[in-house]
């Protein structure tokens, strides 16, 4: 990666922002994990069939034609289909089956043989006696009920919201990454999880999760990895299914899926924390981003609410010259969602790559580098996960940037490699400053108006890049167009309160527009404007969201659901153009609901043209 000095004075040391193979790595630290729940309480979810994918043939990123993942050229999403992919369920898979051939071997990491026989032969001695969910209509009979049981979903107390823990390890028992805290027992805990894996592996069958009381570990193999988190939200299993594929795809935008493959066979016990070191900030903020934004949720995209005129004319700047080569995409973000984006014709990108990409860019260690400009390697895994484009990142200068040295040291101090014991702070005011409407996911207020411009291309010349980038900045600055941009964010004009509706009862709601695969929403105000209150209702939104998508294998989809608990009423509705998830008071008739429904339809379509990117120029 290659920077160029910012002539800003303010900002700190210049610090890597990619991990750089062949680099001596740091040590990772491990983090503390809470007791785990006792075997003998443990109930087991599996699934038997598998569905094996043929490998995809996708050509390379700086060829003129991009290909999505599955071999299927991109051409097919024409520019009538909209700018992003029409994929919404794409990250979260059904019951019947999951990606790739699996394969595992009890070799965990620090056992020796006799202690790895001891503790398979005891895990599949209490599993037998446990039930058995292999076959899918007992999972579906058993949905079934809990189903039917949802209009009393009951309040959970702040205390049942402990964080999530992620765990990513190697089909030979080798950790890659844990999030959480210090600890020294996360040795054996990797060595249960890859036994679990392996004893179902050996039957032919594939663990998805473990229901131990309130607690979920979900499972997802994507081999040579294994994935797993433990959640005690309530939330459905999909939910965290779909956290863990988000958390795989990231490990791919640094490491291709070719890389992987090639290195783990030439070495199965190959070490990745190696080639990862240094880009644990880029999975500790996914996490952060997960927890909150409902767009990775939903497989949509979240703009930015602007002005229609000026938004168009930041993207008639950005349409790149017949001089640059190869170049595939150019994105103007903002707040960590999206300005405009600026596409090859006849092209469409993944939410989930936009997602990743959006994710990179609002790293700690990029936001915090003293560099102008960044030169990153990234690979876009619905659109080649073999192979990697470069994104020139550089944040556009702004006249009225005033940043006290206090400011500096602060976010200096956020970004680290490694996590230490100040993580549980820093989490908590990262929940505040989440819980705010007023400031965007995973970022704090000395970015709030941090205004970033990524240029996605195959290989096209740096040098030729950078100027086209720097005379993009001096255009988008000499019309006054970033002072507007500036202007609009610190105004508030990007933000909407629930109260401009002037729907009686309405507390909030989420409107996701099926044609352009976005979303809109309000601030979180009261009563969820705490993170605890904020949790439940996006919970609740999740449970609504996997209900009518049969995500956890329902046996249909539903057309409406709702649920009714002590502090308001939750209603999901999905029709041809929209779909929408709104929460009311909860003393409103199931009427009041509908007709809010209705309301807050016509309200987004007469607001569309701010709320949503449409019709984006195309080159």
């Amino acid at each position: 990666m290659s920077h160029t000095p910012r002539t800003s004075p303010s900002r700190v040391p210049s610090r890597s922002s990619t991990p750089v193979p062949g680099r001596s790595p740091s040590r990772l630290a491990l983090p503390v994990v809470r007791p785990a729940p006792s075997v003998s309480s443990l109930r087991v979810y599996s699934h038997g069939s598998s569905v094996v994918h043929s490998p995809v043939s996708i050509s390379p990123p700086g060829t003129s034609t991009p290909r999505r993942e599955g071999g299927e050229s991109s051409s097919a999403s024409s520019v009538a289909e909209g700018i992003l992919v029409k994929e919404p369920d794409v990250e979260v898979e059904t019951i019947d089956g999951e990606q790739g051939n699996a394969s595992g071997s009890l070799d965990s990491y620090g056992r020796d043989e006799e202690s790895k026989k001891q503790l398979r032969d005891q895990l599949r001695r209490t599993l037998s006696k446990k039930e058995s969910f292999t076959d899918i209509s007992k999972f579906r009979q058993r949905h079934k009920e809990k189903m039917s049981a949802m209009q009393e979903v009951t309040h959970t107390p702040a205390e049942r919201y402990p964080p999530r823990q992620y765990f990513v390890l190697t089909d030979a028992g080798k950790p890659v990454f844990i999030s959480g805290h210090d600890t020294e027992g996360t040795t054996s805990l990797i060595g249960v999880i890859q036994a679990l894996v392996s004893i179902f592996l050996d039957d032919g069958d594939k663990l998805r999760c473990i229901n131990a009381g309130n607690t979920r570990i979900v499972f997802l193999l994507r081999p040579p990895l294994y994935y797993a988190c433990v959640s005690a939200w309530g939330e459905p299993e999909s939910v965290t299914r779909s956290h863990l594929e988000y958390l795989h795809l990231q490990i791919l935008s640094v490491v291709s899926a070719e890389q992987l493959r090639r290195m783990f066979e030439q070495r199965r016990n190959f070490d990745l924390r190696r080639l990862l070191s240094g880009a644990e900030p880029f999975l500790e903020s996914l996490l952060a981003r997960l927890e909150w934004d409902l767009a990775m949720s939903t497989s949509s995209l979240h703009c930015l609410k602007l002005d229609p005129v000026l938004r168009k004319a930041v993207a008639d700047i950005l349409v790149p010259t017949t001089k640059i080569k190869d170049m595939l995409y150019v994105i103007l973000v903002a707040q960590g969602r999206i300005i405009t984006l600026v596409r090859p014709k006849k092209h469409s990108i993944h939410p989930s790559d936009l997602h990743i990409l959006v994710n990179t860019v609002h790293s700690s260690s990029i936001l915090n580098s003293s560099a102008a400009a960044s030169w990153l390697p990234v690979c876009l895994p619905k659109f080649n996960a073999s192979a990697f484009v470069n994104a020139y990142v550089m944040f556009l200068p702004r006249n009225d940037r005033q940043e006290s040295p206090g400011v500096v040291s602060s976010s200096q101090s956020s970004d680290s490699a490694t996590v230490d014991a100040a993580s549980e702070e820093q989490q908590s005011s990262r929940d505040d400053a989440s819980s705010r409407g007023s400031l965007p996911i995973g970022l704090d207020s000395s970015h709030l108006t941090e205004i970033g411009l990524v240029c996605v291309s195959g290989q096209a010349d740096f040098e030729a890049v950078r100027g086209w980038c720097e005379a993009i900045s001096q255009k988008l600055a000499s019309e006054g167009l970033i002072k507007k941009l500036s202007q609009a964010i610190l105004g508030g004009d990007t933000e909407y309160s629930v109260s401009s509706l002037s729907v009686p009862g309405l507390r909030h709601f989420v409107y996701k527009s099926r044609s352009h695969v976005q979303i809109t929403m309000p601030l979180f105000e009261e009563p969820y404007d705490t993170p605890n209150e904020k949790r439940r209702l996006i919970t609740l939104y999740q449970t609504l969201f996997d209900a009518i998508h049969a995500k956890s294998g329902q046996e249909r989809t539903l057309k409406l659901q709702y649920i009714r608990t002590s502090q308001e009423s939750v209603m999901g509705w999905i029709t041809q153009p929209f779909e929408l998830y709104l929460a009311l008071s909860p003393h409103l008739p199931k009427s009041a609901a509908v007709g809010a429904a209705n309301a807050i339809a016509r309200w987004v379509q007469k607001e569309e043209k701010r709320l949503f990117l449409r019709d984006a120029p195309v080159f």
